[in-house]
């Protein structure tokens, strides 16, 4: 297989981790560990995307379904068939660029946290390994290690970093994604157990496995796929395993809100087409009808749910609800188009949500309020907000041009050619969608300015936060103009997928 150079993935993997590691110990000075963890981002970002590039320069990104370009194996504990396996493929690809590309503006973004500088961005690298970690791993053994290693960080951002409420959020988030991990995990063990029966060699290769999984009965298949598909629904979240989401974003700090949204959400969708599609076809096919409902429902609801919400970050949260539930459809026609508008979906909004929460937290922050109906005009002090947080919106409201739109309409399109009339129901969710976003603009930025604002000094966005925030909104337009950019690069994978494997309705 070729590579960049050796190791490159699992480089990709430790630069973040030793570096958090480094920052932990020895950065005890707020400016050392601010410019320390910005340099190691974007070390990971040069990285990230030297692969990137020569993952598509080389055509890699057209290789066989489990023939990945990259692939870096070793054993590690051979009695349990446990390995340490990485590899690349055009849905790692799409993940682990989404990942190098959200890390940089977060860290730049937290540069206004005042406390503990040398641990918060200590635990913002760690998670940032540990998520690409996710993203690369072909073990099943490893992948859950990386997976699980997520959650430590993240809930002692929001426990130490948080607001009022944060130690119940964080015991909260913890409990739900843990216990449906656990569940996960024994859908990984019945693969594991499956092979062994079939073939006498116990070994949680996802290489191997994913070759020979489909040939298992359909019985077999089914069992296996709704363990992990409950472990996943419950990270995308999907409706109703979604109650901890809001509670952990508003707790969270705005650095863990930008990265819990655009990377950790997308560990779910991730997982379910690496595995729960891939590798489990009949299974898939199986549930599809549980999996088109809940994707409708998330979607319908939580547009309807972001329409009473006050909280613009609860309402921003609660509408990751509703997006996540355009991925869970678009899997659920199991298609090669569905499936690579998943994809394109989860990493369109990373980019949007990223922005999103950076906004809610900048408003939270400098205004002191996040509530809708505290606000009123407030664009006019803060010209700066007030511009972002309107592009943000019409990003996530789906405005031609803006990487939004072409995200949702290639999962329109998939789910109207696969389920047909019923697609109607979930393109309600877009004037719902507008709805709520046009109507938050209007009482909180628009209008008259609130007389408790006319002589209060507000502090719009500082020039490290318009550079974050502009990065991104760059992207939202490149892709948004030209999404062949990535996606041409996904449906190889997707092809694949839905032709050798023999996925479709």
């Amino acid at each position: 297989m070729g590579s960049l150079f050796p190791f490159a993935l699992s480089l990709l993997v430790a630069i973040p981790i030793v570096g958090g590691l480094a920052i932990l110990v020895a950065a005890r000075r707020p400016l050392h560990a601010k410019y320390a963890a910005l340099g190691v981002t974007l070390a990971e970002l040069a990285l990230g995307l030297a692969i990137a590039y020569d993952f598509v320069a080389n055509g890699f990104f057209a290789a066989g379904l489990w023939q990945f370009a990259y692939l870096e194996s070793g054993t590690w504990i051979p009695t349990l068939g446990i390995s340490y396996q990485l590899g690349m493929d055009g849905l790692s690809f799409a993940m682990v660029l989404l990942s190098v590309i959200v890390f940089p503006p977060a860290v730049l973004f937290a540069f206004s946290e005042k406390e503990g500088l040398h641990k918060f961005f200590g635990l913002l690298l760690a998670m940032e390994g540990a998520i690409i970690g996710v993203f690369l791993a072909q073990d099943f053994f490893l992948f859950y290690i990386f997976w699980e290693a997520v959650l430590i960080p993240m809930f002692f951002l929001i426990h130490g970093w948080g607001g009022s409420n944060r130690r119940y959020a964080a015991m909260k988030f913890f409990i739900y994604t843990h216990v449906a991990s656990v569940v996960m995990f024994i859908g990984f063990l019945v693969l594991y157990f499956e092979y062994a029966a079939a073939t006498g060699t116990y070994t949680f290769d996802m290489i191997a496995i994913g070759q020979f999984a489909p040939g298992f009965t359909a019985g077999a298949q089914s069992f296996a796929f709704i363990l992990v598909f409950f472990g996943f629904a419950v990270k995308m979240p999907s409706f109703p395993f979604h109650t901890w989401l809001p509670d952990a974003h508003v707790q969270a700090p705005t650095a863990g809100s930008v990265i819990l949204a655009a990377l950790l959400l997308k560990m779910g969708g991730y997982g379910l087409i690496r595995v729960g599609v891939a590798m489990l076809p009949e299974g898939a096919a199986a549930w599809v009808p549980l999996m088109a409902a809940l994707g409708v429902a998330s979607m319908v609801y939580g547009a309807f749910v972001c329409l009473r919400a006050d909280d613009l970050k609860r309402m921003i949260a609660i509408s990751s609800v509703s997006h996540m539930g355009f991925v869970m459809l678009g899997i659920a026609t199991l298609t090669d188009i569905g499936i690579a508008a998943a994809i394109f979906q989860m990493f369109a909004h990373g980019l949007i949500s990223a922005m999103l929460f950076m906004m809610a937290g900048a408003i939270g922050h400098n205004v002191g309020t996040r509530n809708i109906s505290e606000l009123g005009g407030i664009g006019k002090k803060v010209p700066r907000i007030g511009a972002f947080t309107i592009f943000a919106f019409l990003a996530s409201l789906g405005l031609p041009f803006l990487v939004g739109f072409a995200a949702e309409l290639l999962v329109f399109l998939s789910a109207g050619a696969a389920f047909g009339w019923w697609v109607a129901l979930p393109i309600v969710t877009v004037l719902l969608t507008a709805a709520y976003y046009l109507w938050a603009v209007q009482r909180a930025l628009a209008g008259p300015l609130r007389p408790e604002f006319e002589g209060k000094e507000i502090h719009d966005l500082q020039p490290f936060e318009v550079t974050a925030l502009g990065s991104l909104a760059a992207l939202v337009v490149l892709f948004g103009c030209l999404p062949f950019l990535l996606v041409s690069y996904i449906m190889p994978y997707s092809s694949l997928l839905a032709g050798i494997m023999g996925v479709g309705p």
